[in-house]
């Protein structure tokens, strides 16, 4: 939705767009992601003359992290808009800024509230005696590195070959556990209780 809006404003304008940014699985709380980091960087580089984005805080919710990048844009000579909040950097308006700043107040206020939120449930669901978390997952930890390393397998293909999911397959590849489960055992674990953990 947030793309079909953007798309639309763009088209409107009869402006050109230079690309589009998208951080998947990334809070908007870290100041860097793949994304925002190559945005950042083709910024300074000039490769566009503004950044349109839905909301302020699709760009970041952190006051002090939104500052530094509105700063750098700024000095960069890229105009920021935010089209559902009417925020644009390119106006000689002190409003526009102080908008800016509140909202992205607002923003994080809102995440370490959600946060806070979170945690409490948390807390009050292992107090119950309730497992929180994913489910324990039964594989070969060490048939990931392989298929990985020596078939050059998707996370996607690999997923679907271990019959688990694909950033589970990247999780297992990220910590580097090449510790072997000889398959039968993996194999009869699995069918007693699906809940067990390889080690």
């Amino acid at each position: 939705m947030q793309l079909r809006e953007l798309r639309a404003y763009i088209s409107r304008r009869g402006w050109e767009s230079a690309g589009e940014y998208i951080d998947t699985g990334f809070s908007g709380s870290k100041a860097s992601r793949p994304a925002l980091d190559r945005l950042m960087a083709d910024a300074a580089q000039r490769k566009f003359d503004c950044i349109v984005v839905y909301k302020i805080d699709r760009f970041g919710r952190s006051v002090l992290h939104l500052n530094q990048q509105l700063a750098a844009l700024n000095s960069y000579g890229v105009r920021f808009i935010a089209t559902s909040q009417s925020l644009d950097t390119d106006e000689k308006n002190p409003t526009s800024r102080l908008l800016l700043q509140i909202l992205a107040s607002v923003a994080e206020f809102e995440r370490e509230m959600i946060r806070e939120r979170t945690l409490s449930g948390i807390k009050a669901a292992q107090a119950a005696g309730k497992v929180v978390g994913r489910p324990k997952r039964i594989f070969r930890r060490d048939e990931v590195l392989r298929l990985r390393d020596e078939e050059g397998l998707s996370w996607r293909a690999i997923g679907k070959k271990l019959g688990i999911p694909a950033m589970t397959a990247l999780d297992s590849y990220r910590t580097g556990c090449t510790e072997t489960v000889p398959v039968d055992v993996a194999v009869s674990r699995a069918k007693r209780k699906k809940n067990t953990v390889a080690a």
